[in-house]
């Protein structure tokens, strides 16, 4: 039995842990104690009962084995992007050339650097280790967030948008940032991307152009990448897509990967939810994982598990119970997984 709920402050060597494990793969989440600390703390912050709207707060999740007590992965949520630091992004649009004497016309793409102030809600952070890929823990963490997010909508903005992790090569090469970012930042892509994570932005406003940038005059593979998904992200992206997210007009900085985006009420989890009175406790042998169960409370739990159905309400299985810290009498939120 695995568990999602908000992380705490014992939760920091597991925390340190699960980021050394990770090996550069998740920059919002580098292997440095100390900013981790401040994650935390900023989490515990997120969750205060007196915040009334989406400002700058930032949600982090873990997903614990209830038999270790391990820390197995984390997803978050950004309440609204913007705000003190702008959010960038690489709007593409098209400009038409045109000269009617010679009948020559022309539509070109290009990149326009963009600044949000104000934006939306934003997942991320999502990293589940290696060996626990399977049985649906991955959906569990990243399909939660969103009946957090319906739980509690004013603490959010009513569309939600992901960055996908763009393309690289075998040797961790971006062929988008060495043609572009490479040109403007006297570093490598992994430590932009770190630095950025890190909330250090000034450098981008700084640094990066100003002025927009033709695709047709990038080479040929680089073009290629521009909304591309790395390999190991083709999952999730397809995952959201399931839920309704589409593709947008934006693309990361710094990798060029694609932008995808959202209605909260248009969310398949957030669609097909329901939430019911617990009428009894379920024989644990009929317990699967066929849906995804989550209480409503800011003290937030999420796991896998079964619903028996009963004419007052539902039955759930004891260790659903436990993990999710409800009883009887209670009411618990439940969606299909799939």
């Amino acid at each position: 039995m695995h568990v999602l709920r908000p992380i705490r402050e014992t939760d920091l060597p597991g925390l340190v842990a699960l980021a050394r494990s990770i090996d550069g793969t998740l920059t919002t989440l580098p292997p440095d104690e100390a900013f981790l600390r401040d994650r935390i703390d900023e989490s515990l912050r997120a969750f205060s009962p007196w915040v009334k709207k989406p400002g700058g707060e930032v949600y982090l999740f873990v997903l614990v084995d209830r038999d270790t007590d391990e820390i197995v992965g984390t997803s978050g949520i950004a309440a609204r992007v913007g705000g003190f630091e702008p959010f960038y992004s690489y709007e593409i649009r098209t400009e038409h050339h045109e000269h009617k004497p010679l009948a020559i016309s022309k539509d070109v793409r290009v990149l326009h650097l963009k600044q949000e102030h104000r934006g939306p809600t934003e997942i991320g952070s999502l990293f589940l280790r290696a060996d626990r890929r399977r049985g649906g823990l991955g959906r569990l963490l990243s399909l939660a967030r969103f009946l957090f997010i319906d739980a509690y909508p004013k603490r959010f903005d009513t569309t939600v948008i992901a960055e996908m992790r763009g393309y690289v090569d075998q040797s961790g090469r971006s062929p988008f940032w060495e043609a572009v970012g490479r040109q403007f930042f006297d570093f490598d892509y992994y430590t932009a991307d770190v630095l950025s994570g890190l909330g250090n932005k000034a450098f981008i406003a700084d640094l990066m152009p100003r002025y927009p940038i033709y695709i047709p005059l990038l080479p040929p593979d680089v073009q290629a990448v521009i909304g591309q998904v790395h390999h190991d992200t083709q999952p999730a992206l397809a995952l959201l897509q399931g839920e309704g997210f589409a593709a947008t007009d934006e693309v990361d900085i710094f990798d060029a990967g694609p932008q995808v985006r959202a209605t909260v009420a248009d969310i398949r989890t957030i669609r097909e939810r329901r939430t019911a009175s617990i009428i009894d406790v379920a024989p644990s042998t009929a317990n699967n994982s066929s849906h995804l169960l989550a209480n409503d409370r800011l003290d937030f739990r999420a796991c896998l598990g079964s619903i028996a159905p009963h004419r007052l309400g539902v039955m759930l299985p004891g260790d659903c119970l436990a993990a999710l810290a409800l009883n009887v009498g209670d009411h618990v939120t439940y969606v299909p997984l799939k």
